[in-house]
């Protein structure tokens, strides 16, 4: 397996040298931004708390960080849990357009189409976690909490989190910039004998929150 290790923000030609199923580590600032922050930039017009968010950090983590109070009047995190990018895919776009974000962190993957027709033509790709239960080994990659915005109004999940990392990762490439996904190509494979596979089945009738192939049902 390939690692790599960027400086943040990425520069155009290092996120080019990125290869699926390579480990990623990043060094710089990370800030979380999800499905509340997505609303309320995009649908209320606030504006980027950060007024020139690019040149601090184009990396966007979709994640909820397990934060507390310090004493000092900072925070200590001691985790950092991804959450399912698919869910709120529908606003990448603008989202990207506005905040400059070229690295999007997460876990799921994205709609398939998604990889060629949103992240590739902005030179944008995709990183996913590593499996489960690695929230813990992602926060020793934070070394700072540089500042949080709009955490009464959203709360610790959803609030904008801005982190100072070093050696932040492992990470997995899961799209590069040609559109080329980890995900797609092993769920093509899989999708090849599922139907077989499921066949006189009924539908579940429990399904996770959000979770859906249709774009007009996505969260947001």
């Amino acid at each position: 397996m390939k690692v790599f290790h960027l400086d943040l923000p990425a520069k155009p030609e290092d996120i080019a040298q990125l290869e699926i199923g390579a480990a990623v580590y990043l060094n710089g600032v990370v800030y979380t931004a999800r499905e509340s922050v997505y609303r309320k930039v995009l649908e209320e017009g606030a504006p980027l708390p950060v007024p020139d968010l690019a040149a601090l950090s184009n990396a966007n983590f979709h994640c909820s960080p397990a934060a507390a109070e310090d004493g000092k009047g900072g925070y200590n995190v001691g985790a950092v849990t991804a959450t399912a990018s698919f869910r709120f895919a529908k606003s990448l776009p603008r989202w990207i357009d506005q905040s400059g974000a070229r690295l999007i962190i997460g876990k799921g993957g994205m709609p398939a189409d998604d990889y060629k027709n949103v992240l590739a033509p902005r030179g944008a790709v995709y990183l996913t976690t590593v499996g489960y239960g690695t929230g813990a080994l992602l926060g020793r990659g934070i070394r700072k909490v540089r500042d949080v915005f709009w955490l009464e109004e959203l709360g610790i999940a959803q609030a904008m989190w801005v982190f100072e990392v070093e050696n932040f990762g492992p990470f997995i490439v899961e799209s590069d910039v040609a559109g080329h996904s980890l995900f797609a190509q092993h769920n093509e494979a899989i999708n090849a004998g599922i139907e077989k596979l499921y066949a006189g089945l009924k539908t579940p009738a429990l399904q996770r929150y959000g979770e859906t192939t249709d774009r007009n049902n996505e969260v947001m």
